[in-house]
């Protein structure tokens, strides 16, 4: 399969990966043949890439970490808590849901076994087709890659089922944030931004009555966008003050968010979301935290076409768990950008002067971010 961006797809070819509904439904099933109609709903759904199918690429495989059952009920839950919440004006007294935790306790048992079973599995991104309403499908995204870094803490089951569920309810107080402002074009204005970054205090106001639901999985909504150095909010916390798990959650939120399609800027490559979070290290993040997130993200995706610095261009058919960031290419055009006959492999671990340039054809430059 080859990851493409839907921009560049034409007519004719054939999807390698199903593409899902919000709710977890399969709109497109896989080896479906495009046409210009699916391909222009496709960017209007805001879906950046899609997997295609090339024969020169056809044995690499992307590993299936979260099954579709699971990723459907939890989907599922998410949306069901949230709009339950978005009914619910926030600070009513004596209006409790506790089910919600016996059903988040059940979706998080899925998923870590799921994850379990794949301990050594790397970070994909999971927002390639997938028609989502992003608050759904960011929080799900956090969830998983967030207990994912719990299992390679080593934290225990019951740790990781808090973690999880503080990550996956981490944004519930947005549903309390009015859309002009969550689905806001351009740039917020102040007023705006103050409104927004009530949904820490707002979202720890809502869990935290909740029964059955951990004052810590509370703490994780407040805390999350709190920084190392004093410049989060809502308390500007330091350090220590802050909860472990917040810091977890905050800093996969923020690569999330930077390489999610959203309604006013494009979305990033993990390599470039990944450069972001390095800069922010021992100010806004834990180094551990970085050094331990960069080593579980496959930083250039299976599929993903890519520019060396010898001129050659290939497809990356496969991740250095050791060095994710020196993955294995297969040349598909030599340094003259002429198709080679028999494609052959680079591995990029191992020939260390070798460099990637340019992915899909742009230079491998990070863009600037806000919101860390």
């Amino acid at each position: 399969m080859r990851l493409m961006p839907i921009s560049k797809c034409r007519p004719g070819m054939r999807l390698a990966r199903k593409i899902y509904s919000e709710e977890g439904l399969v709109l497109l099933a896989e080896n479906i043949e495009l046409t210009a109609r699916m391909i222009k709903r496709l960017m209007n759904a805001g879906i950046p890439y899609v997997y295609i199918q090339d024969a020169r690429v056809e044995d690499a495989v992307l590993p299936q970490i979260i099954r579709d059952e699971t990723m459907r009920e939890a989907l599922k839950e998410i949306r069901s808590s949230f709009r339950i919440m978005m009914d619910r004006p926030d600070g009513r007294k004596g209006v409790t849901y506790p089910y919600i935790s016996k059903s988040y306790q059940n979706v998080m048992s899925m998923v870590i076994e799921d994850l379990t079973a794949h301990k050594d599995a790397m970070i994909m991104l999971m927002n390639m087709g997938a028609v989502d309403q992003y608050l759904y499908q960011h929080s799900l995204n956090v969830c998983v890659y967030t207990t994912m870094l719990g299992i390679a803490e080593g934290y225990s089951r019951d740790e990781l089922t808090i973690l999880g569920m503080g990550a996956a309810l981490h944004d519930i107080g947005k549903t309390q944030i009015p859309d002009s402002i969550l689905k806001k074009e351009g740039k917020l204005t102040s007023e705006e931004f103050e409104m927004m970054k009530k949904h820490t205090e707002i979202g720890y106001r809502m869990l935290k009555d909740e029964p059955n639901i951990s004052l810590i999985t509370a703490h994780c909504a407040f805390q999350h966008h709190e920084r190392l150095d004093g410049s989060g909010y809502p308390r500007g916390i330091k350090g220590d003050d802050i909860h472990d798990y917040a810091k977890w959650i905050g800093l996969v939120d923020s690569y999330d968010a930077m390489t999610t399609n959203r309604v006013y800027r494009p979305p990033m490559l993990p390599h470039q979301a990944i450069e972001l979070l390095y800069a922010g290290t021992g100010t806004l993040y834990e180094q551990r935290m970085v050094e331990q997130f960069r080593d579980k993200v496959a930083i250039y995706p299976i599929g993903l076409t890519v520019r060396m610095n010898t001129g050659e261009t290939g497809i990356v058919v496969d991740i250095n768990a050791a060095c994710p960031h020196r993955p294995i290419v297969r040349v598909i055009e030599n340094e003259g950008g002429e198709p080679v006959q028999v494609p052959y492999e680079i591995d990029l671990s191992k020939r260390l002067t070798t460099m990637i340039v340019s992915v899909n054809d742009e230079p491998t430059e990070v863009p600037s971010a806000s919101g860390l």
